[in-house]
């Protein structure tokens, strides 16, 4: 039970622990995505103002701008929030600031569950206290079998008489036994029995339902921890191109060869990739944490 509760409590710090750095990347991509429109509102402002750029254009940059603060502030509230969850976790106050690492997690996943399952089938701390249950429940059992049984007991005395009369024996010993048949109990020991034995038998179903459950929880862990495993890489893709078209865009709207529109359609796709990626990549870290607790290495 104790290294149950420990594990339960260090999955919750591990996955509030990924929130703050989830948080926190995506707030800097907030920041990022912020200097990067701004940049490119100043140009166009100054471009309307020579009358090269139309105000359509001045408001889209601006409209983009504005939708980038918003970003950032609801990012910034996401890392607060994020901090003093961690900061519950931790038992610590809610004020707490935090420096973070990135853990080092290896995106190598096994080709099969079945070794994860076995795995778990050996060290799961809720599945070796169950089966020390069923052993109890068991032996329980057959100790109310044995009640049934005769019993032979023995009983011995034995003494020294330092003075008396002669006629009186100065040492006395004597043995008894006494046999106990039980038949006449009302059917006591045998109600005990049976329930005894109903006991051991749905303690030792239990155990093989907790068993069945824990399979298909770590069949459902590393199915995620795969599936999660691929969006990373899908992803990766999907930030690259959208970089690719950005640049793009911003070289066919400086030569005057697209619209304020294709362009800003670029920069809200590539912030959105920027996003599905951090997402993913934090998104993996905690579903291979899941699997490990689902596995029973935490701790």
């Amino acid at each position: 039970a104790v290294n149950l509760t420990k594990a339960d409590v260090i999955l919750q710090a591990d996955a509030a622990y990924l929130s703050v750095l989830r948080t926190r990347s995506l707030l800097a991509v907030a920041q990022e995505t912020i200097a990067t429109r701004k940049l490119i509102a100043d140009q166009v402002s100054a471009l309307f103002q020579n009358k090269l750029k139309s105000s359509l254009d001045l408001s889209f940059a601006n409209v983009n701008l504005a939708d980038a603060r918003l970003l950032f502030s609801t990012a910034q509230n996401d890392v607060r929030g994020a901090e003093a969850q961690l900061a519950r976790v931790l038992g610590l106050p809610t004020d707490t600031r935090f420096n973070l690492v990135d853990p080092q997690v290896s995106d190598q996943l096994p080709a099969s569950s079945d070794s994860l399952v076995q795995q778990a089938l050996q060290k799961r701390p809720d599945l070796l206290q169950r089966r020390l249950q069923v052993q109890s429940a068991q032996q329980f059992a057959r100790a109310e079998r044995q009640l049934s049984r005769p019993t032979l007991g023995l009983l011995g005395t034995a003494g020294y008489v330092p003075a008396g009369e002669t006629q009186i024996p100065g040492t006395f010993g004597a043995v008894g036994m006494n046999l106990n048949i039980p038949i006449f109990n009302g059917g006591l020991y045998r109600a005990r029995r049976f329930e005894a034995e109903e006991k051991a038998a749905a303690a030792s179903e239990g155990l093989r339902d907790l068993e069945l459950q824990i399979a298909r929880d770590v069949r459902l862990a590393w199915l995620d921890a795969t599936s999660a495993n691929e969006r990373l890489g899908l992803t990766q893709q999907l930030l690259d191109q959208a970089k690719l078209a950005l640049d793009l865009a911003q070289r066919r709207y400086k030569l005057g060869l697209s619209s304020i529109v294709e362009l800003s359609q670029s920069q809200w796709q590539y912030t959105s990739a920027e996003i599905a990626r951090i997402r993913a990549q934090y998104d993996f870290d905690a579903q291979e944490t899941i699997l490990r607790y689902q596995i029973g290495l935490v701790p």
